[in-house]
């Protein structure tokens, strides 16, 4: 059974009625112990497809324009394959954790956060606090990565209208806040799923949109010249080859697949292996497709952010402007989504300590504190996004040190441990195997991502008007 710490944090089985349709009255089942942050934030109302909008949304953002900068540490055959082989293992660790919800929530306990199920499964209050640290770091640093480059597509937009104009990125950091500090006022996860569908259909979007852009370039009198060749030094190679391996697993992670599991109506069990089909077969196409074109047209010159490529500061745009502006509008609405989806375990947190779970969701009582909290939150994000300006070196750390944990080894050590196969079965051997490797590659994925972080740090200042490439 879980520690004092897990009973504390859920009061008991993580089984919570949702929210009544009526903002006014208290949530069905709401007793004076009730848990707010599980009966508003973590509403369980959604149906499978509405979960495969929320996982799409974690794992299909703008990083994927980052998928030919990790392509250019390995090279096309390491590239390729290490980006099928983490897809691949990340499909099967997703799936190995819904399973091990669906067996605790088939025994009486349905755990709608991952440090809850962590600290059941584990049996141990020191990894309860583990996760809530990890996946706090996971939500801060998407939430100040998806403010910073939603306020650099702005600022791409306004440079090409107004190249003199006033405005600096800080500016735009400002708007972007104000505008997710406004969305941030709809209660639930459950709520979002609109929001979700549309962010879907824009990654479709700009996934077409830039790809077309990359051929287009590839063709153009203007591409520099193909080379596809790694550093001379072995250990510049091996540093560049886990940086990559970094961002490919930050780019497939989510660290939140048990908030968004506890979104669908009971009971869950097998809802969530749809969503997952849907979420990598939207995958299979948007990571594919600007890895392959983005990399075959800069070759070793693929900056971080491909988008940044396209518009070079130096001489003509390798794309038509209103090709790359609509990419842009779309980077730039999708990333509101993400901002607003990594938001929800803080959320959650917040409103299970500030929320009368008696009262309606919408009630003076639990609206005040909701505004003050998140808006205060928002702000923090936004001035951390101003003063670190580092988009491409951010990704990798928060996939080295956040992702690897959550989304690779424990999901592996928590299926042996719950579903307890047998310990010579070829199964519990992979699962092992694969724990022990990505431990590994998380620790020197780390070591790799922060020495990058170090050698960029001298080219920003802070409030710089530059993201750092």
């Amino acid at each position: 059974m879980a520690p004092a710490a897990f009973d504390a944090e859920a009061g008991g089985p993580a089984i919570v009625a949702a929210a009544g349709n009526d903002a006014h009255k208290p949530a069905p089942g709401a007793g004076a112990d009730a848990d707010a942050g599980a009966a508003f934030v973590l509403e369980s109302k959604g149906t499978w497809w509405h979960a495969g909008f929320h996982l799409t949304t974690a794992i299909v953002g703008p990083t994927v324009l980052t998928l030919p900068y990790a392509l250019r540490g390995m090279g096309w055959a390491l590239g390729i394959t290490t980006l099928s082989l983490i897809a691949a293992v990340t499909f099967y660790e997703y799936s190995l954790m819904s399973r091990v919800l669906d067996h605790c929530e088939a025994r009486g306990r349905r755990h709608i956060r991952f440090r809850e199920l962590a600290a059941d499964v584990l049996g141990s209050g020191w990894m309860f606090y583990f996760v809530v640290i990890v996946q706090t770091a996971i939500n801060t640093g998407v939430s100040i990565g998806s403010i910073l480059l939603a306020a650099d597509c702005i600022e791409i937009m306004y440079s090409s209208l107004a190249p003199d104009g006033p405005l600096k990125l800080y500016h735009f950091i400002i708007i972007v806040a104000v505008v997710l500090a406004f969305l941030s006022q709809l209660p639930s996860f459950h709520s979002l799923r609109h929001i979700n569908l549309v962010s879907l259909l824009l990654s479709l979007g700009y996934t077409i949109l830039v790809s077309a852009a990359c051929i287009r370039a590839g063709l153009s009198k203007n591409a520099p010249a193909k080379d596809y060749s790694l550093s001379s030094s072995k250990s510049e190679q091996t540093f560049n080859a886990f940086l990559s391996i970094s961002i490919l697993a930050s780019v497939f992670g989510n660290g939140i697949l048990p908030e968004i599991q506890a979104t669908l109506a009971p009971p869950a069990a097998g809802k969530m292996m749809k969503a997952l089909v849907m979420c990598y077969s939207v995958i299979g196409f948007t990571f594919y497709l600007p890895s392959i074109t983005g990399y075959w047209a800069f070759g070793s010159q693929v900056q971080s952010n491909v988008l940044k490529s396209l518009m070079p500061d130096s001489g003509p745009a390798l794309a038509p402007t209103w090709l790359l502006g609509l990419a842009v509008l779309f980077v730039l609405l999708q990333l509101l989504a993400i901002g607003l989806v990594y938001s929800q375990v803080a959320y959650e947190i917040m409103e299970k300590n500030s929320a009368d779970a008696t009262q309606g969701k919408f009630s003076r009582r639990n609206l005040v504190p909701r505004l003050l909290l998140r808006t205060l939150y928002l702000a923090f994000c936004a001035l951390m996004a101003a003063m670190l300006p580092f988009f491409g070196d951010i990704v990798g750390v928060v996939g080295a040190v956040g992702f690897i944990p959550l989304d690779f080894v424990l999901p592996v050590i928590m299926y042996n441990i719950a579903l307890a196969p047998p310990r010579r079965s070829t199964l519990y051997i992979a699962n092992t195997v694969i724990m022990v490797v990505f431990t590994g590659v998380g620790a020197i994925g780390a070591f790799a991502s922060i020495r990058k972080l170090v050698l960029d740090a001298g080219q920003f200042k802070l409030f710089s008007n530059n993201v750092v490439d």
